[in-house]
């Protein structure tokens, strides 16, 4: 598993909070935690278990696994894949938007996890051979 950045997830935490407009107070408040505690965290000096960054990404109505993928939780289900990282460090586009292409890149890799695909749907089409009767009408 990858080390937990503290700093980089509070920071991250905090300009969350920043872009829904909710103030430190309201997002302790909603998430359930102490207002010293969110705090700590989004200063980089508390590191939150999974449950509490749950709570937090509940509470900033954003994806939990955008703060798991933040906070290195991720890293080693997404592999060598740069694509959370790129996608989370994009700034062309929304929170919102961030959130689905990352549900969907997930429900992708799981997917691929439990029916690896075969050799025929990986090949492309200018790899393949041209079928006999179709070359023979070339002629």
């Amino acid at each position: 598993m990858a080390r937990l950045d503290v700093r980089n997830l509070g920071d991250y935490i905090r300009e969350q909070r920043n872009s829904a407009q909710i103030s430190l107070r309201q997002l302790a408040k909603l998430a359930g935690v102490s207002n010293p505690y969110l705090s700590q965290i989004e200063r980089g000096l508390r590191k939150p278990s999974a449950e509490i960054l749950q709570q937090i990404a509940k509470a900033l109505r954003i994806s939990a696994e955008a703060l798991y993928v933040q906070a290195g939780i991720l890293d080693e289900r997404y592999g060598d894949s740069d694509v959370p990282t790129a996608v989370l460090g994009d700034p062309g586009i929304t929170e919102r938007q961030k959130q689905v292409l990352l549900e969907i890149y997930d429900s992708f890799r799981r997917e691929n996890e439990e029916f690896p695909p075969s050799d025929e749907t990986t090949t492309t089409a200018k790899d393949t051979d041209v079928p006999a009767a179709a070359s023979d009408s070339q002629s």
